[in-house]
């Protein structure tokens, strides 16, 4: 069993001291603040994380997994500090490290003695020299302190089984016993680690999310190509993703990327690029492609209406994906933008995170409690978000509350075939329309 303290209660932070926990150490989660402490302390997840409560609960009663406000008994005999603060992203792309240096202060003031600090926080490179240089120069005691990058690679709505079923596990260090350490301490979840120095564990972070992004626009470019083609983009993806060396994942057309990690890493690895003089061109037309495809719906929205100046339109979904309730860069805030800007009414609907929903929305969208009272009475619904409970919602539920049958489904919830035995008119990604029960060109 290692001691083990974990800075920040995020969706990385708290992921990982709970996985920790459960495997076997006695971790100590520290967060500023209080009020969020103690309802951790209760066993009652900040976030909203499939599994995560009951782990929580499970390792408290356990004596494996505490909480804390107070850094100097978080810090208390401590063998390893693991760093999960938020990067956010500031307004020229690159990644702020304000929480970042607050934590190197704050760990240089606490230990007292000789511990390993693992970077999980997604940070440009070299930005875990900068944290050790920090900590050196404010040190209050005579301890030896080693630093270790260790990605997280956690995907919100399945991070506990990415936790203790994942890929693999990269541990950057430069002193060899360090990384031992490290890697000693995540024996216990079975999954193959991946040793390096600490700059390339810090490049592998953001070279793995900008590419997957990549993928995510380049199958969404293909998309509106086989929309102007007749072709069908599922049957395209799925003969791509046979290729064992593209394969399936990824390859979903959509209404484009949100959430904490890709729209903000894409954007930081470009601008990292930018700062050693390299123009990152084929990154930065993946962003501006994610960007324009935020906007598909509502421009087949127009073209089909011809003016959305008094419509009413139900959303369906506002987390950036499913089993979250993340809104961070959430399709649905530009495509409310969108439609409020267009003279549209806007009434939404999401299972989970409609209170998250109203800090980041625009002012004027209008919020209810369930999917059929969002489409009670409107002119059209838009799919942004593929929750099991929107996908599963019967296609005459449509028929039955709208007011005119048009659905604008950015997830491709629906097959064609079932959509044309009905009366709607139905618009979805890199497919034909059907209209009056038949297949047509979209473009």
């Amino acid at each position: 069993m290692t001691n083990i303290a974990v800075v920040g209660t995020g969706y990385v932070g708290l992921v990982t001291g709970v996985a920790l926990s459960e495997i076997g150490h006695k971790v100590t989660c520290i967060d500023i603040d209080q009020a969020k402490v103690e309802r951790m302390r209760r066993g009652e997840s900040p976030i909203y994380e499939p599994g995560l409560d009951e782990l929580m609960t499970k390792n408290i009663q356990a004596g494996r997994l505490f909480f804390t406000a107070n850094h100097a008994e978080g810090f208390t005999d401590k063998d390893v500090v693991y760093i999960a603060v938020g990067t956010p992203e500031k307004e020229d792309g690159t990644a702020d490290l304000r929480f970042i240096n607050q934590v190197a202060k704050d760990i240089a003031t606490n230990v007292k003695q000789d511990v390993v600090v693992v970077t999980k926080s997604t940070v440009p490179v070299g930005t875990n020299d900068h944290i050790l240089s920090v900590i050196k120069e404010h040190l209050v005691h005579n301890v030896d302190v080693q630093m270790v990058s260790n990605p997280e690679f956690l995907r919100e709505g399945s991070a506990i089984d990415d936790a203790f079923h994942g890929d693999r596990i990269v541990i950057g260090a430069d002193a060899g016993y360090a990384g031992d350490m490290i890697e000693d301490v995540n024996e216990a979840f079975g999954i193959p680690v991946y040793r390096t120095d600490v700059r390339s564990a810090e490049m592998i972070k953001y070279a793995s999310n900008a590419f997957l992004a990549t993928k995510i626009s380049f199958v969404n470019e293909i998309a509106n190509i086989c929309e102007k083609t007749g072709a069908n983009i599922e049957d395209v993806a799925s003969g791509m993703g046979m290729d064992g060396r593209i394969g399936h994942q990824f390859l979903r057309a959509g209404i484009g990327y949100g959430g904490s990690c890709f729209p903000k890493d894409t954007k930081a690895l470009a601008q990292i690029a930018a700062n050693h003089d390299h123009s990152f061109e084929l990154l930065e037309a993946v962003i501006r492609v994610n960007n324009e495809q935020h906007r598909s719906l509502t421009n087949k929205a127009k073209e089909a209406f011809g003016s959305l100046k008094g419509r009413r339109i139900a959303l369906l979904g506002l987390a950036f994906k499913p089993n979250t309730d993340d809104m961070r860069e959430s399709p649905a805030i530009a495509i409310s933008q969108e439609l409020l800007l267009a003279g549209a009414e806007v009434v939404a609907y999401d299972p989970i995170a409609t209170e998250n929903a109203k800090r980041v929305m625009p002012e004027g969208v209008t919020y209810v409690s369930t999917a059929e009272e969002a489409l009670r009475g409107a002119d059209a619904a838009f799919i942004v978000t593929d929750w099991s409970e929107i996908k599963s919602l019967e296609l005459r539920a449509y028929e039955q509350y709208l007011k005119e049958p048009y659905v604008f489904d950015g997830r491709n919830c629906y097959s064609l075939e079932d959509v044309a035995s009905t009366s709607l008119n139905y618009y979805s990604v890199g497919r034909k329309a059907v209209v009056n029960g038949k297949l047509v060109e979209t473009v």
